[in-house]
């Protein structure tokens, strides 16, 4: 099989660019014919017959046979060998790692969650995360020369084009993807974790059409994947969506960016646990009562089964949270005039106890004329939304369909 014109970053070959567009469209539209790829693609017949012949010879396309029709000659459909090729996708979070692996038409075969992990910045949690993927990989029925490519999810401030990550990981001049790709002999895209969340409910998730699409990612920090006419918005070095880094809060809490008034330090997982220690130790009763008083370490997931308990005290800070959170996206509703807005990460499953407060913030503080056809949503995928993501963007990026 010929992965070069898949890895080749040529833009003058006109053949295997038509190659590529092809396998974009199928990817797409699903399987073709011959003559629909022609209009599509705006080619001749005999062109298209020539780059299908190709790309089964390369590997990635079968001939699915005839298509029924109610007459006449039955053309036969074409569409992606879901066996040449595989994408591992990583989704690093604070303490744990979800990994998963598609096939080359984005159907996923095997997911492996909550995998035990601690997310430091130290060269010892990197060799860490390696020898996760290593195992990951030894673990799975596919040879190793037919995983493509490998996308991984970090947090903070990413440059994908240029593969450094600044916030995580930046020991060395050398990109943090290149330092990968060395170690595990695969090429490796490296991304906003936010920002690959929004593009798995784009691709396989709350997303039905839309192409102006907002993506809160609400776990322990704040972070948002930002959508304009079906691509993703990068920005001019990679950094786009910071929401968590609005200067809008009248506070004197020091966020970990080094600056005060931060959003994220009134609207976030770490937010909800420091205003729940605060609440207990001025006399607040909670369910969570004995962990803080025993000082254990509260999890998101506490917090979420302490709201689900209706736990009063934790359901009046999340209501707080979403207040303010809403009020930050009333702000991007009237920047972006967007179709929809999804609410992601992990806090997003809390649902409507989230939810409600946000729509009600939303309704107060942004523009109503602009508002008005902007849809909220939670998260199809939760939290495989991450790792389905990093896989699925980890195809796309090999195949050219990302423009930074």
């Amino acid at each position: 099989m010929d992965k070069k014109f898949l890895l080749s970053s040529d833009t003058h070959n006109r053949n295997e660019l038509l190659k590529k567009k092809m396998i974009h469209l199928l990817i797409a539209n699903g399987d073709a014919t011959i003559a629909e790829l022609g209009h599509e693609m705006n080619l001749s017949i005999p062109t298209v017959t020539k780059l299908i012949s190709e790309l089964q010879d390369d590997g990635y396309v079968l001939d699915y046979g005839k298509q029924d029709t109610s007459g006449g000659r039955k053309p036969n459909i074409y569409g992606l060998n879901p066996a040449s090729g595989y994408f591992i996708g990583v989704d690093i979070l604070k303490d744990k790692l979800h990994l998963a692996i598609i096939d080359f038409k984005g159907d996923k075969l095997e997911v492996e969650e909550h995998v035990p992990y601690k997310l430091e910045n130290t060269p010892a949690s990197l060799e860490k995360l390696y020898q996760a993927i290593e195992h990951f990989i030894h673990n799975l029925p596919i040879e190793r020369n037919k995983i493509l490519a490998i996308g991984i999810n970090i947090t903070g401030r990413v440059n994908p084009a240029a593969g450094y990550s600044y916030s995580i990981f930046y020991f060395e001049e050398k990109p943090l993807s290149q330092v990968l790709e060395e170690r595990l002999q695969t090429k490796v895209f490296i991304e906003n974790d936010s920002r690959a969340m929004a593009y798995g409910e784009y691709m396989r998730g709350a997303v039905k059409g839309e192409k102006d699409i907002l993506f809160v990612n609400l776990t322990w920090g704040l972070g948002l994947g930002i959508i304009i006419d079906g691509q993703l918005y990068y920005g001019k070095s990679g950094f786009s969506g910071e929401l968590g880094h609005f200067c809008m809060c009248d506070n004197e809490i020091l966020c970990h960016c080094g600056k005060k008034g931060c959003l994220e330090t009134e609207a976030s997982g770490s937010a909800f646990q420091r205003i729940l220690m605060e609440r207990h130790k001025n006399g607040s009763n909670t369910v969570l009562a004995q962990k803080l008083e025993n000082e254990e370490e509260i999890s998101l997931n506490d917090l979420l089964d302490a709201v689900h308990k209706e736990d009063v005290l934790c359901i009046e800070i999340l209501e707080q949270i979403g207040l303010n959170l809403g009020k930050g996206i009333a702000g991007l509703i009237n920047i972006f005039n967007p179709e929809l807005v999804i609410l992601g990460g992990t806090l997003a499953q809390a649902g409507d106890y989230i939810n409600l407060p946000v729509q009600s913030a939303i309704r107060k503080y942004s523009l109503n004329l602009v508002s008005q056809d902007t849809e909220i949503k939670l998260s199809k995928l939760g939290e495989k939304a991450g790792v389905y993501g990093a896989c699925l963007l980890s195809r796309s990026k090999l195949l050219g369909m990302i423009h930074y």
